[in-house]
């Protein structure tokens, strides 16, 4: 669904560069070959140091390389017979970098007496705006992918038959310091490395009807091949794991919808897909010289209501009532062993969706107005929790943990106040909540006090009806786009938007994985072809130069308040830094011919 190829030639071009060691750029042609045979070329290149400086070896982390390219030829072999074929190639890297942003002045890397905080982490100033580290293991991520796809388009009388098959491959390499130090010795070289590969073979078929008539309705099979490989190796001083874990899924399913306007402006909609999903797995513990393997099949339906009335040219109130399904898998990860191999794979989760809306346009279509209020219901919830072990222990491990229920409303708005002025705006409203999760992990350093309990057995606390992570209440957005005449040729361009979101958890009641409310200011301005034919403009980024953390991790697992066996783990907590952490600037160029 990408762009098509176009009947005349056409480039686009964009560039970025910026004060922060950023820079890249995008470029697209198209056009015809000749009158049966059109294409589409596209690729990009982006190259950013990174906002987090490692001062073990002086460079620049938390940065990303990335080069993509995309093809697309598109043939009217005869006046009902069309074939587009796609293809596309992505190669990049990320260094990862992530500050200690709380630390325990006295704490000890695995409660090691001479490994404290200044020889485990030379010349780093802990604190809520420290950018810097210091890993004598360079963390980073290798990966790369590619992927085509044949589209068949087949029109018989009205009707039309539409057939994507489609191939593709991905690899990443992931390479991190796991003790996130330069502590000397065995435990500052702790490294956990492993690798992601895929493959994903499918093929669909559709029978479309007509889109124009009162009865539309779209039939359809679809099959998909899915194989995946995970070698992990962790270690040598703690957590040592070393495995490698496979997992394949085949799907079979077919589809169908029928819009029927049934009465003038009432449109009712009647959806449903009916599949088999089979999934395997091979797990090989090469510490432990164990291995399994397992296999599993599941049926499934779901299914969609809908009913849409056209009140007015300008007012469309809807509802619908959908059936969802996440199939059913293996938790191939570290731990696995005879009791999660003989447990089996973990129950699918589903989920019942409700939708309730009006879109709106008034003013000659110059002011549209959206407010859409959903609720959704999911059943055999696929989360972390604990896993007893039968000597006592326990491990983390992905299972049905119970359920949870989202809902809210969701507002857009968009006005054009005058031909060179726009406004836009957006918010949401989410109340994420967990109907049912009675065994949840503990965070770090959590007591009884503050919920963990301990009853003989591994520890846990119970989320029922606690607002679910990651889960920000409020989400809002705004923007202004003035674009006045400067001359008969030319345009100004002054752009300014505005994103806010509410406190967020990143772990349940976790006080160090939390991240308060935070609003961010981006400003532009430049100039532009009165034909949008060239535009140059200056920007900045986060105006204000307002802080913020895109994720918090909790690794007080890893340091310790005294030497020794059973000391108690110590406060230390680190971040991952969002691309606009500081204010930045800089200068994009675009064409467009």
């Amino acid at each position: 669904m990408t762009t098509q190829p176009t009947s005349d030639f056409h480039v686009k071009a964009n560039s970025v560069v910026t004060d922060d060691n950023e820079y890249g750029g995008n470029f697209s042609v198209t056009g015809p070959i000749n009158d049966t045979l059109g294409y589409v070329f596209s690729g990009s290149y982006s190259n950013w140091d990174g906002n987090v400086k490692n001062l073990f070896n002086g460079k620049q982390v938390n940065g990303r390389e990335n080069a993509s390219a995309r093809g697309k030829l598109k043939w009217k072999a005869m006046p009902d017979l069309t074939f587009t074929l796609s293809a596309n190639y992505l190669n990049g890297n990320t260094t990862v970098g992530r500050p200690f942003i709380r630390m325990d002045p006295a704490a000890l890397l695995r409660a090691q007496a001479a490994l404290t905080q200044s020889v485990a982490l030379p010349g780093v100033q802990v604190g809520p705006t420290n950018q810097t580290v210091s890993n004598n293991y360079d963390s980073r991520t290798k990966y790369w992918g590619w992927g085509t796809m044949l589209r068949t388009d087949i029109n018989i009388g009205k009707l039309n038959v539409l057939g994507l098959t489609s191939y593709d491959r991905f690899r990443l390499d992931d390479y991190l310091d796991h003790d996130d130090t330069a502590a000397p010795g065995a435990f500052g070289a702790n490294t956990q490395i492993g690798a992601f590969k895929s493959r994903l073979f499918t093929q669909e078929i559709r029978l479309l009807s007509p889109g124009q008539d009162a009865f539309r309705y779209a039939l359809g099979v679809y099959y998909a091949n899915t194989n995946f490989e995970r070698p992990f190796e962790r270690g040598p001083a703690f957590a040592q794991q070393n495995w490698y874990a496979t997992s394949g899924s085949r799907q079979i399913a077919a589809f169908g919808q029928i819009d029927w306007e049934f009465v003038k402006s009432l449109t009712a909609t009647v959806g449903g897909r009916v599949q088999n999903e089979r999934v395997k797995y091979t797990f090989r513990d090469n510490r432990a010289n164990g291995s399994w393997a397992g296999r599993a099949s599941d049926n499934a339906t779901t299914y969609r209501l809908g009913l849409q009335y056209q009140a007015t040219p300008d007012v469309m109130l809807f509802g619908s009532y959908a059936t969802g399904y996440k199939g059913q898998t293996y938790d191939l990860t570290s731990g696995f062993n005879n009791a999660r191999a003989a447990a089996g794979p973990i129950r699918p989760e589903t989920s019942k969706d409700k939708e309730l809306g009006i879109r709106t346009q008034f003013f000659d279509r110059r002011m549209t107005f959206n407010i859409t209020y959903f609720d959704t219901d999911y059943t055999d919830l696929q989360a972390q929790t604990l896993e007893p072990l039968p000597d006592g222990t326990a491990n983390f491990r992905l299972t049905n943990v119970g359920g949870l229920n989202t809902k809210g409303l969701e507002f857009e708005t968009a006005a054009r106040v005058t031909r060179e002025l726009t406004l836009t705006g957006a918010a949401t409203y989410l109340d994420a909540t967990y109907t049912s999760f009675p065994a949840a992990p503990c965070y770090p350093r959590q007591t009884a006090a503050q919920g963990c309990i301990s009853q003989g057995g591994p520890s846990f606390q119970v989320l029922t009806g606690e607002k679910a992570v990651q889960a920000p209440t409020w989400k809002a957005s705004a923007s202004i786009d003035f674009a006045p005449a400067l001359t008969d040729k030319l345009n100004g361009v002054l752009q300014a938007s505005w994103q806010y979101q509410s406190d967020v958890a990143f772990a349940a009641r976790d006080p160090e994985q939390f991240q308060p409310a935070f609003s961010i200011f981006n400003l532009s301005a430049g100039v532009r072809d009165h034909q949008r034919r060239w535009e140059a403009a200056l920007f900045v980024n986060n105006l204000f130069d307002k802080q913020y953390y895109g994720s918090v991790v909790n690794t007080a697992g890893n340091f310790n308040t005294r030497s020794g066996a059973g000391a108690p783990n110590a406060l230390a907590t680190q971040a991952v830094l969002p691309r606009d952490f500081r204010r930045y600037a800089g200068i994009r160029l675009g064409v467009n011919y």
